[in-house]
């Protein structure tokens, strides 16, 4: 009997896989299983200068700009173990020790190995499936299995279906995931070069740079500057108004400059001469429908509740806990409808769902399938409630602050679909003796779908009323202005990336939460409304121009990474895209750094440190001029190059005069390994004091 072990991205998902197939091992189909499970990612690329010949290592180290850019084809691509600690006991840890149990049952009598991580758009599942894979050298049969949500009956169905993988080569989501995987890392010369930049213009800011994060900066940054050099422009008209609150007035195309605006009161009462008073006429009366909104994804979604106070980096932490208890649908979709058949595997529920979140089911009177909304395409199908139905909203706190609203305002987006059209009667008028002064009055009918859900993207309408047109409309002075630009807001931002087709909404939404939480924050959000931190300008400032901040170049990288998942480009080929923007974002980013002081005050604590270069056991290093407030003389910086230990008077943190004796090392801080002075310790001394 054929026997398959089946991997999975981590624990929550093989217990969902074994709930679905009745347990840990067994038998399933026409074979035999196993079950096993990763934790996300177990290899990582190894360090810039480990994947290159010994003879660049020097350079690839570098932070300087004269090292810059690097030359990918020496790159080797090497990956290496993932070391973090744990969260539990404060240890640091190797995922070395969950690859040789991976090997070690690997190699029990399998006849092929099932990939079963997430099937995401981006490829990641199958990346880190088979970085695992290829680090127990396995070389059997794989296959994939692909399913679109983690019910019982969705995991079933993806292994009654398994898709065999010929190669490693011939995988077009692993393909995609690696050309993704390698541009990223590949990008950290631009944060390595702004950063160099900020700090030698002396601001201690890490300047993280990225293909999305650096669009999304800028694009905040441009409005901020937009709205600070605003400058009101006031106009003056001459417009009606009816007894029933209608306005009638004159089209204006837009950036039109029409010559019945004057620059002031006076001028629009001199140069035109108009009756006090006039009559409106009805010129059409028209019935109109809408129909409810499009199912919303996880960018749209967290653009909602940031209006509330939740963070976007909440908010996708607590949806994936839904997620995994599959209460609500797989967060990284790209699809914007959902299939007749995961219609039909909620169909059952939707009274439930209804009277979970508060909505009569009377109002649900659609229950066929919208052609708007179910289509026969996608995959995992657009974001949406889960097969699991929660008997409260209140009960939802435990999987997080946000989990309630999460529900409650998705749960509704999809129950829309199932109620009327929103009907109402459009009326146009105008005034019988001035004929193109005119209105549009939009009076509702009948509410549908919009007593289920109030849609946050729908334009509100300024013309809607219970009201029809007045007896008599009387002239007044209409003061108007220059439009001002719109402060930036999630929802903004969101709507900006949308336009330009960057990035589903999920990466949208974990994007924004890394640039929007930490100590190292770039983008301030209060209630969805967005400023900049001082890093955050400081990295704005140094994209203008650039590339890596271009939303049509950002677009153009997404669609690459989508070519090489068809075959059409190779994961290498894609790189060229990358060596491109860092030959042509470098010196713009040496240029821009100088609007640094004009724009953010330089910390008065902060001077960078001043260097000495030279060779150290045969390689070019370089290291701090000082230690402890003693400045290295020439010849102690030549007894350090050449390994010696040297004695010094130095000052401690505290003001004490101490004896400092070491020599240069090699050392690591905060992950990064660097070549410093080395301060050996008098042991008897550290012993007696300890006493």
């Amino acid at each position: 009997m054929t026997k398959y072990l089946i991997l999975t991205e981590k624990p929550s998902a093989r217990r969902n896989f074994e709930k679905a197939l009745g347990g840990l091992s067994g038998h399933f189909a026409d074979f035999d299983y196993e079950l096993t499970n990763l934790r996300g990612h177990v290899m990582t690329l190894a360090e810039p200068q480990d994947q290159v010949p010994d003879t660049l290592t020097t350079q690839i180290k570098s932070w300087d700009l004269k090292d810059l850019p690097w030359d990918l084809n020496q790159f080797n691509w090497k990956r290496t173990y993932i070391v973090s600690k744990n969260p539990r006991t404060g240890k640091q840890e190797s995922t070395k020790s969950l690859l040789d149990d991976f090997k070690k049952k690997a190699s029990q009598g399998f006849d092929g190995i099932v990939i079963a991580t997430d099937t995401d758009p981006s490829g990641e599942g199958d990346l880190l499936a088979w970085e695992a894979i290829d680090a127990i050298k396995w070389t059997g049969p794989v296959y994939r299995a692909n399913f679109v949500d983690e019910s019982e009956k969705g995991l079933r169905k993806a292994l009654e279906h398994l898709k065999p993988i010929l190669s490693f080569q011939e995988h077009g989501p692993l393909q995609k995931g690696l050309a993704r995987n390698k541009w990223d890392f590949a990008s950290m010369q631009l944060t390595r070069a702004a950063t160099t930049l900020t700090k030698k213009q002396g601001y201690p800011f890490v300047s993280r740079q990225g293909r999305l994060k650096s669009a999304m900066i800028l694009r905040v940054y441009q409005q901020l500057e937009a709205i600070k050099n605003y400058q009101r422009v006031p106009f003056f008209e001459n417009r009606y108004h009816d007894e029933n609150g209608h306005t009638y007035a004159r089209s204006v195309n837009k950036d039109e400059a029409p010559d019945f605006r004057y620059t002031s009161q006076e001028e629009a009462q001199i140069q035109e001469t108009l009756p006090e008073t006039a009559t409106p006429v009805v010129i059409s009366t028209q019935p109109k429908e809408t129909q409810p909104p499009k199912l919303l994804d996880l960018a749209s979604l967290s653009a909602i509740l940031a209006k509330e106070g939740f963070q976007a980096k909440e908010v996708a932490a607590t949806y994936q806990k839904l997620y995994e208890a599959k209460i609500v649908s797989y967060p990284r979709t790209e699809d914007k409808t959902i299939t007749p058949e995961q219609y039909e595997d909620l169909r059952p529920l939707v009274d439930k769902i209804a009277q979970t979140v508060g909505v009569d089911v009377s109002l649900l009177t659609r229950r066929e399938p919208r052609k708007t909304h179910v289509q026969e395409k996608g995959a995992h199908g657009a974001n949406r409630p889960g097969p699991v139905v929660p008997s409260s909203l209140e009960g939802l706190l435990t999987y997080g602050p946000s989990a309630p609203k999460i529900y409650e305002v998705l749960a509704k987006n999809y129950l829309a679909m199932m109620a009327e059209n929103y009907h109402y009667t459009q009326i146009k008028a105008q005034l019988a003796e001035l004929p193109n002064f005119t209105t549009t009055i939009n009076q509702p009918q009948s509410q549908g779908w919009h007593l289920v859900y109030q849609d946050q993207d729908e334009e509100e309408d300024q013309t809607r009323s219970t009201q029809g047109i007045g007896q008599q409309a009387r002239r007044f002075l209409y003061e108007g202005q220059n439009k001002k630009p719109t402060a930036p807001t999630w929802k903004w931002l969101k709507t900006f990336l949308e336009r330009y087709n960057i990035g589903t909404g999920a990466t949208r939404t974990n994007t924004y939460g890394e640039l929007t939480s930490g100590k190292n924050a770039y983008m301030i959000d209060q209630k969805g409304k967005i400023s900049l931190t001082d890093s955050g300008l400081a990295a704005a400032i140094l994209v203008q121009d650039t590339y890596i901040a271009n939303p049509k170049t950002t677009k153009r990288v997404f669609d690459i990474f989508d070519q090489v998942g068809r075959f059409e480009m190779t994961a290498d080929e894609a790189l060229h895209s990358l060596n491109v923007t860092v030959a042509h974002d470098l010196p713009i980013m040496a240029e821009n750094v100088k609007q640094l002081e004009n724009a953010i005050e330089k910390p008065t604590s902060y001077e960078p440190k001043e260097k000495v270069s030279g060779e150290w056991h045969g390689e070019e290093v370089t290291f701090n001029a000082s230690f402890s407030g003693h400045r290295f003389t020439a010849e102690e910086v030549a007894q350090l190059l050449s390994g010696e230990v040297i004695t010094f008077q130095a000052m401690s943190k505290k003001g004490k005069s101490y004896t400092a004796k070491g020599q240069l090392a090699k050392k690591r801080y905060k992950g990064k390994d660097f070549i410093g002075f080395d301060l050996i310790l008098d042991k008897k001394k550290t012993r007696k004091m300890k006493k």
